[in-house]
């Protein structure tokens, strides 16, 4: 990533605010945050104005700034995926966000647009693709597989060769064992211990987590 770019934060949101702190504390040039609601503009986030809307990052040339996503997900990661979509196709690239208090082992590979938050610990060999989160102290253990806009939530453990799908959310404290697959949308609830897979689209519940039904 050519770290040199100055950055805007798509969204003003609590998601926003996080990504933001970590930006800031790997010493990037912030130029401000764009969202959709018109009330948050002219106000700050640490210190960071809120410029403007969508229209706002299209007055500069996709070669003169990064953008990174600050919309969050729980459970729907349509909205931040959308995003992030919209303005790939016009050009514009999303920075790789690291805090630099995170672990990262050997052989990791963090496409772009992947957001690793403080105290977060990823040993080697993993993978997260393209606009994946692991957030505040989540552990990601050897080999495991994050797919696209995936949310690994605060605080959530994930033992070796996990594979977590496209969209798919991990939420806050849950526990998942070796070798598990988490299919695309699914949706994990907070607390939960995982010790079976859970197919595409499924929200999975308690300890032992069991499906419960469709997310929506």
């Amino acid at each position: 990533m050519p770290s040199h770019l100055p950055l805007i934060i798509i969204g003003a949101g609590g998601h926003a605010k996080v990504v933001l702190d970590a930006c800031l504390a790997t010493g990037h040039r912030v130029l401000g945050l764009a969202d959709a609601d018109s009330s948050r503009h002219g106000t700050k986030v640490l210190g960071i104005p809120v410029t403007g809307g969508d229209d706002w990052v299209r007055t500069f040339a996709c070669a003169d700034v990064m953008l990174v996503n600050g919309i969050g997900s729980v459970g729907d990661s349509s909205s931040r995926a959308g995003i992030q979509a919209t303005f790939a196709a016009l050009g514009y690239r999303f920075a790789t966000i690291i805090h630099p208090s995170v672990v990262i082992g050997r052989e990791v590979e963090l496409a772009d647009g992947a957001q690793v938050m403080a105290g977060a610990v990823i040993q080697p060999g993993c993978r997260l693709a393209n606009g994946a989160i692991v957030n505040t102290r989540a552990a990601i253990d050897h080999d495991c597989r994050i797919g696209a806009h995936a949310h690994i939530a605060p605080g959530a453990v994930l033992a070796g060769e996990v594979s977590v799908g496209e969209g798919a959310h991990v939420g806050a404290g849950a526990s998942v064992i070796q070798g598990i697959r988490i299919g695309a949308g699914a949706v994990i609830g907070a607390g939960a211990a995982v010790v079976r897979d859970v197919a595409a689209g499924k929200l999975a519940l308690g300890i032992p987590a069991k499906e419960i039904g469709t997310f929506k």
